[in-house]
């Protein structure tokens, strides 16, 4: 297993928080890969041929090649099981995917305005952010993690969103201080430090 693991290449870009996403869950489970620096704009021949839509991580593994960040840590997930990231009960892991798909698709669907790739649309997508975060608060103090005691995907998912924070000039208001608080939780884990990349810590 450990020779196989050995085998296994990730590229990702230094700056992009799907690809962060990803690293946070290698490190997590402690998977042993060669982590590869992606630039933009210059991907290996042989990357840009495997990610046809040219954003986040790629995976080689043996004759397995995959893309997107949410297939890869699914991915991960299953093949090493220890820590689980997703709940074993079928009630919870339904929530929780729910729960994954409204982040990708309210906020993380913002990205390209975020980072300031769709012109006249940052402030809008900036404003959506802090407004749901605030709304959510609740939701972040209830239990040690984001909707269970247990780390898992959803806090690989959210934490790389929230790092960027300041970076992305989104200041969130007192009322949503529950938010900050579990953020710096997550921030101080050992996984978390050791999947930043020179670039990401920079962001704070």
């Amino acid at each position: 297993m450990n020779n196989r693991r050995s085998m296994m290449t990730v590229y990702s870009d230094p700056a992009c928080p799907f690809s962060h996403q990803m690293r946070i869950v290698i490190q997590e489970k402690e998977i042993e890969a060669e982590i590869t620096d992606l630039t933009p704009g210059e991907w290996p021949e042989e990357v840009a041929a495997a990610n046809p839509y040219g954003i986040g991580p790629t995976l080689f593994d043996r004759d397995l090649v995959l893309f997107d960040s949410r297939v890869i840590v699914d991915y991960f997930d299953e093949r090493f099981p220890h820590p689980p990231l997703m709940p074993v009960d079928p009630v919870a892991r339904a929530k929780a995917r729910l729960m994954l798909h409204r982040i990708d698709k309210d906020w993380y669907s913002l990205w390209d305005a975020l980072a300031g790739r769709e012109r006249g649309k940052g402030a809008k997508a900036r404003k959506i952010i802090q407004e749901d975060l605030t709304v959510l608060s609740p939701l972040f103090e209830s239990s040690s993690f984001f909707m269970s005691n247990e780390f898992s995907l959803l806090d690989c998912t959210l934490a790389p969103l929230l790092w960027r924070l300041p970076a992305l000039n989104i200041k969130l208001p007192d009322s949503a201080k529950a938010v900050e608080n579990y953020a710096n939780r997550i921030f101080e884990r050992d996984s978390f430090q050791a999947s930043l990349s020179d670039i990401e810590r920079a962001m704070r």
